[in-house]
């Protein structure tokens, strides 16, 4: 049985994101997501919530689990007992990031590969930053989140700008 995770902030998830997912689904066994808590970063959504809205934007799919986690990918995925990172790409320039990052994880586990699944074509502009950044704006975000995704930002920025 081969087990994958997808490690990342999904701040929020995106069609993207669920692309990727649905096509690891096909290809490993399990999928587990990890849902990072970067300190150094302010998320829209907390950990927790952003775990929420992936379990349901996932409930259709049996085979993935979501799980908050802090720290490295690699020691998550060996906490998992995973084999392989899976890491979405957009374009080149994510390549060279990703990259870097791949090797990285290999010097630090060599247990643990990285597989990079290539975002589809309809997906490649998307990203989390350019989401959140149409959704402050109040421009409609439909296509780029499940519904009750867009619902929960509204209402997410809709009590940021009341504080």
């Amino acid at each position: 049985m081969t087990k994958a995770v997808y490690p990342g902030s999904f701040d929020p998830v995106t069609f993207g994101h669920l692309d990727v997912i649905m096509r690891a689904t096909e290809i490993f066994d399990e999928v587990i997501i990890g849902v990072l808590h970067n300190s150094t970063k302010t998320p829209l959504f907390s950990v927790e919530e952003r775990v929420n809205i992936l379990k349901k934007a996932t409930e259709g799919m049996p085979q993935v689990t979501v799980l908050p986690f802090s720290g490295l990918s690699v020691d998550f995925a060996k906490a998992c007992n995973a084999k392989v990172i899976v890491r979405g790409l957009r374009a080149i320039t994510d390549f060279e990031y990703e990259l870097q990052m791949a090797q990285t994880n290999r010097e630090l586990e060599s247990g643990v590969d990285t597989t990079f699944l290539i975002t589809s074509l309809q997906y490649a502009y998307l990203s989390s930053t350019t989401v959140k950044e149409v959704a402050e704006f109040g421009g409609n975000i439909s296509k780029f989140v499940p519904e009750f995704v867009a619902k929960e930002m509204q209402k997410k920025l809709r009590e940021k700008r009341e504080c």
